[in-house]
């Protein structure tokens, strides 16, 4: 996908603050509101722009917890793959699900109300779910850094 200067400061700005409307986008870029809309549209097309959603406060509704957990699997056979991908979809609290490279096939993190929450979640649907081997956990004491998205060069 080529972008030019003017696509990456529109992604840039809505990365930043998707709530922008189109005619404050336009103005911040230095284009007039319908091109700059056609640009956005484009971009969604092309899949450069998946969605747009609102950065919720998780301990102000009421999720203190934040774990994560490194999953091995007695088979990594593609199928085995799949279906724990498939399983660990299905439950809310698992925010993101990364298969590794190395020694741990998956790192989860999840989110929950607190210690007894997680331990619940742990029990009947993570160490208890069809081949998995082991589940490592670290409980998240502080975060120092949490962007989401890339970073976007405007140059």
């Amino acid at each position: 996908m080529t972008l030019d200067k003017t696509d990456r400061h529109i992604l840039s700005l809505l990365q930043t603050e998707g709530r922008m409307t189109n005619v404050d986008l336009a103005e911040r870029v230095g284009l007039t509101a319908p091109p700059c809309l056609r640009r956005v549209r484009a971009l969604e097309e092309a899949g450069a722009i998946l969605g747009y959603h609102a950065q919720l406060n998780p301990a102000k509704l009421g999720y203190s917890l934040r774990v994560f957990a490194m999953v091995s699997l007695r088979s990594q056979a593609e199928q085995d793959l799949a279906a724990f991908e498939r399983h660990v979809a299905a439950i809310p609290e698992v925010r993101e699900c990364h298969m590794l490279n190395g020694e741990i096939d998956f790192i989860l993190k999840i989110v929950a109300n607190d210690l007894s929450a997680f331990q619940t979640i742990l029990m009947t649907q993570l160490t208890s779910a069809p081949n998995v081997a082991s589940v490592k956990t670290s409980l998240t004491i502080r975060t120092a850094k949490a962007l989401s998205g890339i970073p976007i060069a405007i140059e």
